[in-house]
């Protein structure tokens, strides 16, 4: 077993003041002490779990593909079953061995063609109501358009409102949450009869009301769909033809909503933002949507031939990745990188850092899409981009994810290039996911 290189975070503060006042920033400062392991003190001497963070490609990919049986999921993500409970994200083996097992076919390639109609429709009736010259949030149109997206691939054009009261619910749990995400009191305040506290379960109890009135509603009704639901319900296990409870598919639900919503609008709005900000890119992307599409709309048969869209989206992925850490535990003493890693140890993944390392990406900092091309992709190391984790517990809808971007994309760029309305610049707000830290104003420029 190759042997690497282990530092100490460097920092005055303890590393969990850090991380609350500015994670990116923490961590990229354990990365700069150059070790492939870097060692933090989570609080004073004898207090706190032990913490690393693993910034070297092969030791990445030598954690994320440990055996489950070593590693679980980070506290911190734990926290989150207060609002996804026993979901894919959130639950271990075997539970969720046999949840990927029962859910993977509603994202099989035939799947992912029907989904992609939905993907181009709602995006069409997003560009039909822009005006000329309209000024608007970014952040906060590309959340309405993938709320959007995500109810009706989720639930079905017929239920009217559903995909935004879950959509309300949901973004006032995640406010509530990041509050707390970081708080080492947490787990302590969530069982206190705090106004937080309070908010937060009725917001919860709201969305299981409009969820699980949806899933009974569908056991009862006899008509086939096919949507993601549909398949929900109808999965079955083969060794034992048992399906899914209730609430294992309310948990699936939030699960799939929360990952086809919120990190895709993420993805979305960086890639806009550089796209105003880079027009030779702009230019480039808007040649070849024209080139493959025309006046046509788009398809899932469309996504081979978007080549250079996907490039853009890859590389807004690569300097803003919505899953910006990747953390687990270690439920007993082991051995990573040739180094004694104590039990209950929280190992973390920043894919934010891991895309900006000069060591693995020349000028990183820079915006280029070409870094994409396929020519360039043989000389990347497998554990260099991590925009949707890997091993076995890698994003089960990771091709729905890019469909998605790649056809949103390309559909609005077919009518509109979009415009910075102010040139402040944009915070970063790193929580469940990267956004953006304020409303990015944009102005919508007919082609």
């Amino acid at each position: 077993m190759l042997h690497y290189t282990r530092t100490s975070y460097p920092g005055r503060l303890p590393a969990l003041l850090a991380m609350q006042r500015d994670p990116l920033g923490t961590f990229e400062r354990m990365a700069a002490t150059g070790g492939a392991l870097v060692e933090a003190r989570m609080g004073p001497p004898g207090v706190g779990l032990p913490f690393f963070l693993v910034a070297e490609p092969d030791l990445v990919g030598e954690l994320l593909t440990a055996p489950t049986d070593a590693f679980v999921k980070s506290p911190i993500l734990r926290r989150t079953k207060v609002l996804l409970g026993e979901g894919l994200l959130t639950s271990e083996d075997p539970l969720h061995r046999r949840h990927r097992r029962l859910v993977l076919p509603a994202f099989h390639h035939a799947r992912l063609r029907a989904y992609g109609d939905t993907f181009v429709a709602r995006t069409a009736d997003f560009a039909a109501a822009l005006g000329e010259g309209e000024v608007f949030a970014l952040d906060r149109a590309m959340m309405g358009l993938t709320l959007r997206i995500a109810g009706e691939t989720l639930f079905g054009s017929h239920v009217e409102g559903v995909a935004t009261a879950v959509g309300r619910a949901m973004e006032t749990t995640m406010a509530l949450f990041r509050q707390r995400m970081m708080n080492p009191l947490a787990d302590v305040l969530r069982r206190l009869p705090v106004p937080g506290t309070r908010r937060l379960r009725r917001a919860v109890a709201e969305l299981d009301r409009v969820v699980y009135g949806i899933v009974r509603a569908r056991r009862d009704d006899p008509v086939e769909r096919a949507d993601l639901l549909a398949l929900l319900l109808a999965a079955q296990d083969e060794a034992t033809g048992e399906g899914l409870s209730d609430a294992e598919v309310r948990d699936e639900v939030m699960t799939l909503f929360l990952a086809g919503h919120e990190t895709t609008a993420n993805a979305l709005t960086w890639t806009w933002l550089l796209l105003a900000e880079h027009p030779d890119a702009e230019a480039r992307l808007h040649a070849e949507v024209d080139a493959v599409l025309g006046d046509r709309a788009a398809t899932f048969d469309d996504l081979r031939r978007l080549a250079y869209t996907r490039q853009v989206v890859s590389e807004a992925m690569r300097l803003y990745p919505p899953a910006w850490a990747v953390s687990r535990q270690a439920t007993r003493a082991t051995v990573l990188g040739g180094h004694h890693i104590p039990a209950r140890a929280v190992l973390t993944v920043s894919p934010y850092v891991l895309h900006r390392d000069p060591r693995l990406w020349s000028a990183p900092e820079r915006f280029d899409p070409n870094r994409f091309a396929p020519e360039a992709g043989i000389k990347r190391h497998k554990f260099a981009y991590l925009p949707f984790s890997a091993g076995p517990r890698g994003c089960i809808g990771e091709q729905f994810a890019w469909a998605e971007a790649v056809l949103v994309t390309a559909t609005l760029a077919q009518r509109w290039r979009l415009e910075r309305a102010d040139a402040a610049p944009v915070p970063l707000h790193p929580t469940v996911t990267l956004r953006p830290g304020r409303p990015v104003p944009v102005a919508a420029h007919r082609r």
